[in-house]
């Protein structure tokens, strides 16, 4: 059959300029769903990988810096790309970014990469670090629109106040949320003054919608942040990969706020009761000091008293025995004391006839001249 001559005749190359032309323009970007199959990393920096239905297939290629984490074929992904023909390798979606896609699949990717960080301690208890209560500043990252936002910052305001809460806006769901998740930590983390803890925290909702937190991008974050983090995701029953990579995780965005303040209101209460009990108890104390100090007194009374008799007592006995001692004792039995006319005491016979000598009884005295012996 002849070529139609109207027709224009292109190049190889032109046609797949031309073609890379078209999709350019007809798709800037396209968000494909399929299976995962033929997964394969080369040279540990090149993601190769089709997306499949039950109808068809196609080729995607990517780098392993867009990876969400660990993937198994057989996933559900999710994978925004831009269509392109390869000058030698044919037609295939250049990767800008993937995310797994279905509850199941984003649960699997969750355990795979909950596996893979838990082998490199990740999650170990001896990383956690204590967080400061009540911190004076603290870095918040969310969503300033968002239900969680309103509740953690009315629960920290009524329940302490005066604490200072600097947020960074960030998505909290969809593609652009772990980029900006992990630019806000390393934001915080980069400031010459810190804040003292970190919250990162959003409100329930699918899985799908709280996927972002439980990716290896934002996990590695939260763990390698040099500022103390607590992370609330969603419900009580709701555990993202993040909570677990934080030094603390919270259950609820409200319960975040209760982990960070006391409650002035019930601490106001407790120092009451405490100062009740401090002066019930000092009352105690001071009627027990009272009495003891009285037992001390009537004892220390009954031992001055008992003092006093002891020495009255040894007194009374000294002074007996000095009276029985006395030199008026002495002569009332009969001695007499004899000095010579200076007023001496004689204690020898040796003295000169005829001296004049005072001879002292025990009811008076006279004088007595001394004789030669015949």
């Amino acid at each position: 059959m002849p070529l139609d001559a109207g027709e224009p005749e292109v190049s190889v190359s032109d046609f797949v300029a031309l073609l890379n032309q078209a999709l350019d323009y007809a798709f800037p970007s396209v968000t494909i769903v399929g299976e995962l199959a033929n997964f394969r990393v080369s040279k540990n920096r090149w993601v190769y990988f089709d997306l499949k239905d039950e109808f068809c297939s196609v080729k995607f290629f990517g780098t392993v810096y867009q990876l969400p984490g660990p993937l198994e074929d057989g996933m559900l992904l999710r994978v925004r790309g831009q269509p392109k023909l390869h000058n030698l390798y044919g037609f295939s979606v250049n990767v800008l970014s993937m995310a797994p896609a279905g509850e199941g699949s984003i649960r699997k990717a969750a355990d795979l990469l909950q596996a893979k960080l838990t082998t490199e301690g990740l999650f170990d208890e001896g990383r956690k670090r204590p967080v400061p209560y009540p911190p004076k500043r603290i870095g918040l990252v969310t969503s300033r629109q968002s239900a969680a936002y309103a509740d953690f910052t009315k629960i920290i305001n009524a329940r302490w106040g005066g604490v200072q809460i600097d947020v960074i806006d960030v998505q909290v769901q969809g593609e652009p949320a772990p980029a900006q998740i992990v630019g806000a930590i390393e934001q915080f983390n980069a400031l010459g003054e810190p804040p003292e803890v970190i919250v990162i925290i959003r409100g329930g909702g699918s899985a799908e919608d709280l996927a972002a937190f439980s990716t290896e991008q934002v996990t590695r974050a939260v763990a390698a942040s040099r500022v103390p983090t607590i992370v609330a995701i969603g419900h009580e029953v709701d555990l993202s990969l993040a909570e677990l990579a934080a030094d603390v995780r919270a259950s609820t965005p409200s319960n975040a706020a209760e982990l960070l303040v006391p409650d002035r209101k019930a601490l106001k209460a407790h120092l009451a009761r405490q100062a009740d009990e401090l002066l019930r108890l000092g009352a105690v104390q001071m009627q027990a000091a009272r009495q003891l100090l009285s037992l001390k007194t009537d004892s220390l009374h009954q031992y001055i008293e008992d003092l006093i008799k002891t020495k009255r007592s040894v007194y009374q006995t000294y002074q007996k025995l000095l009276a029985v001692l006395s030199p008026e004792a002495t002569l009332k039995r009969g001695y007499a004391i004899v000095r010579s006319n200076g007023g001496q005491v004689l204690r020898s016979a040796k003295i000169k006839p005829g001296a004049i000598v005072e001879v002292q009884l025990a009811d008076g005295r006279f004088t007595a001249q001394t004789k030669e012996k015949p």
